[in-house]
């Protein structure tokens, strides 16, 4: 059946359920969720003012609350779904790394997640796509449809099964999790290599390419960065085939969607950072009833599961979670009191220990190299990636502008002033004139890590202890 008659029949599907409900009573308004989660996406996207095609995303910034001030707790895949999942940071729900293949990092005993607790709420439960994170008994959804384990690319095979799931359960309201693999890379181009259904390609020229502020200009770079772009495309393609279907169920008027990304762009500098281009990622929210905006509160990944929770009524564990809400937000403009955020990052792969703690403000970024003395690892799908092959071949090339031999090897902290280096490129942690700053940084970032209990901050397994600490 081709697209256009699958649309039929869940137009009609939908009709013929509403069907008694019009002759009798109106029904209660439904609370569903949909949960969109792109796979190594920067903040790229044509409503965040890069300059690549992304028309259905643009879509949907228009119609809901477009977060300026959106970061992910970490930078590394499967560490980020658990906080966007627990509402917790990776250090206190025991993700600290890759849950796949030898890396085998899962949550903690007794952590509970989204599915787990709106199951418990009476709603249907399908993850459509990627998952990694575990273990398996920590996330019951009632169903895994097209459940490689990498995820797959097929944007219109997704898009229909997650139609499936919806419509085949009327009866109850639904949390349904869209976990795509664009724009990851693929063992082939990211993918690019063949025509995928009810996807019209959209092709970038690598000579007028958008280039990043952490790449310099190369000609592999720019290769590279095309061909991720494309996947964005092909990305935004499938969210626009989602979006048709959740419509033409009649469901797109009770259901609460939010997009985001699981950590930056698979380039250096980005992705396993906590640099901005690792954490500062696309969000959008759109709720029934509330208008559209864009608000410049500094918001965080752990605060996506309290979202869900209070939308649905559900109730969450029994511990505190680290997020908070972010409805009273929709449709505002900012808020004032959402001045930080913090990020905690402990493995990607498991051979890549490089413990990192950091609080982000609007004016400074302050980060915490617990092992400093280690070399900086880099992720295994960047190290094999055409940029970093091109950029490894000079040492005297420079990540933007910042040296290799500094991005390789950082110092015990970094301190970085915004609003004259938004780069990230000037470190002045050892600068009289930000001792002041400094001081209170580290204080409330030291104060957020035993308020969440790190094990980090223990002084048995913390050798730098005195980071952080006047002399």
């Amino acid at each position: 059946m081709d697209r256009r008659n699958v649309l039929k029949a869940i137009a009609g599907a939908a009709a013929m359920s509403a069907a008694p409900l019009r002759a009798t009573i109106a029904a209660p308004p439904r609370r569903n969720v949909l949960l969109l989660i792109s796979d190594d996406q920067g903040l790229d996207a044509g409503c965040f003012g890069v300059d690549i095609k992304t028309p259905r995303i643009d879509r949907l910034a228009r119609e809901g609350t477009r977060f300026s001030q959106g970061y992910a707790t970490v930078s590394s895949c499967s560490p980020s779904r658990a906080s966007i999942y627990t509402g917790l940071y990776t250090h206190q729900n025991g993700m600290y790394g890759l849950e796949h293949d030898v890396h085998h990092q899962s949550l903690l005993p007794g952590i509970e997640t989204l599915p787990a607790m709106l199951r418990r709420a009476g709603y249907a439960t399908a993850l459509v796509g990627k998952k990694h994170v575990g273990p398996d008994v920590a996330f019951p959804y009632e169903a895994e449809l097209v459940p490689e384990r990498g995820g797959i690319r097929d944007v219109h095979e997704l898009s229909v099964a997650a139609a499936s799931f919806i419509r085949s359960n009327d009866d109850r309201p639904f949390f349904v999790t869209i976990g795509y693999s664009d724009p990851h890379r693929a063992a082939v181009d990211y993918g690019n290599d063949r025509v995928w259904p009810d996807v019209k390609p959209v092709r970038y020229d690598p000579g007028r390419v958008p280039i990043p502020s952490h790449l310099p200009d190369l000609p592999a770079v720019r290769q590279d960065l095309a061909a991720y772009y494309e996947s964005v495309s092909r990305l935004d393609s499938g969210i626009g085939m989602l979006l048709d279907d959740l419509a033409a169920m009649g469901r797109a008027d009770d259901t609460l969607v939010i997009f985001l990304s699981d950590n930056g762009r698979p380039f250096p500098g980005a992705k396993t950072n906590l640099y901005d281009p690792g954490l500062h990622l696309p969000l959008i929210v759109r709720a029934p009833g509330m208008g559209a905006s864009v608000n410049d509160a500094m918001v965080s990944w752990v605060d996506i599961a309290p979202t869900i929770l209070a939308w649905a009524g559900a109730e969450g564990p029994d511990y505190e979670l680290s997020g908070q809400s972010l409805l009273p937000l929709l449709g505002k403009s900012g808020d004032a009191a959402r001045d930080a955020v913090f990020a905690s990052h402990d493995f990607h792969e498991i051979n890549q220990y490089y413990p990192m703690r950091a609080i982000r403000t609007r004016d400074h970024s302050y980060i915490l190299n617990l092992a400093h003395p280690l070399d900086y690892p880099i992720a295994g799908d960047v190290a094999g990636s055409p940029s970093w092959r091109a950029i490894v071949a000079d040492p005297s090339i420079r990540l933007g502008r910042r040296t290799q031999a500094s991005y390789l090897k950082r110092p015990a902290e970094e301190l970085y002033d915004l609003r004259r280096d938004p780069n990230e490129l000037t470190n002045v942690a050892n600068d009289p004139g930000y001792a002041s700053v400094r001081a209170q940084l580290a204080e409330r970032l030291r104060a957020r890590r035993a308020a969440t209990r790190d094990p980090w901050l223990a002084g048995q397994t913390d050798p730098y202890s005195h980071v952080g600490k006047s002399e």
